[in-house]
């Protein structure tokens, strides 16, 4: 079955250009492009989309508010921002809006793909170079110390929620079944007051809670 997109950006040339990249590609049927978060609802509201590439910058509409729009109408849909904007507060405020992607606009046309795909699947959709600027602590401090207490298997998972494996990846690299993954990633959501599980792979690249964890899981060996 094919992977239903809408593409809503305000820049014509570019919402072509990607409609005819993405719409070439045999496993995604592009449903519709728009020039607005309204325009685009319009266009799918008899025929959902499996994800939804919206623009943070769009006239008249604050990204956050577009998106929050987007999850409200289409609660079944993905919804991954595509921008030019590396500004890491963007980054913060699509995070807490419930983004499940981050993907620049600039970004290599099979690695647009190859991201989309992987969201579907449920990996994490973040550019690599967000990451990369997330990898820096916020603070220099050489003893960083988690600010809520996970149990070792919350923090294995977190470790490779960050790296961008899916569930299925994770229960494989764990040895548990996707049901306990699932558990487990519900747990960590509650405990450090996240929405997703993008929002934990960019928690866990800030501040130096990855070294931290795996810190911790060394000492527990």
């Amino acid at each position: 079955m094919a992977l239903r997109l809408l593409l809503v950006d305000d820049h014509a040339l570019l919402r072509q250009g990607l409609a005819e990249l993405l719409g070439a590609v045999p496993e995604f049927d592009v449903l519709g492009t728009a020039a607005s978060v309204e325009q685009g609802l319009q266009l799918v509201q008899d025929n959902p989309p499996d994800i939804v590439l919206l623009d943070w910058h769009l006239p008249g509409i604050d990204g956050s508010a577009g998106l929050m729009r987007c999850k409200e109408k289409l609660p079944d849909s993905l919804v991954i921002i595509l921008t030019a904007s590396e500004d890491q507060a963007d980054l913060r405020q699509a995070l807490a809006a419930g983004a499940d992607g981050y993907v620049l606009k600039h970004a290599e046309p099979e690695q647009l793909v190859a991201q989309l795909r992987g969201c579907h699947k449920g990996s994490i959709t973040l550019d690599p170079r967000m990451l990369e600027s997330m990898d820096k602590p916020v603070t220099p401090e050489p003893a960083v110390v988690l600010p809520v207490e996970l149990t070792e298997r919350e923090q294995q998972t977190l470790l490779l929620i960050a790296d961008g494996l899916s569930n299925k990846l994770i229960a494989r690299e764990l040895g548990i079944s996707d049901g306990t993954v699932k558990i487990h990633v519900k747990h960590l959501l509650t405990k450090l007051n996240l929405h997703s599980r993008l929002e934990l792979a960019a928690w866990a690249h800030r501040g130096g809670f990855l070294q931290a964890m795996q810190a911790s899981l060394r000492r527990s060996e």
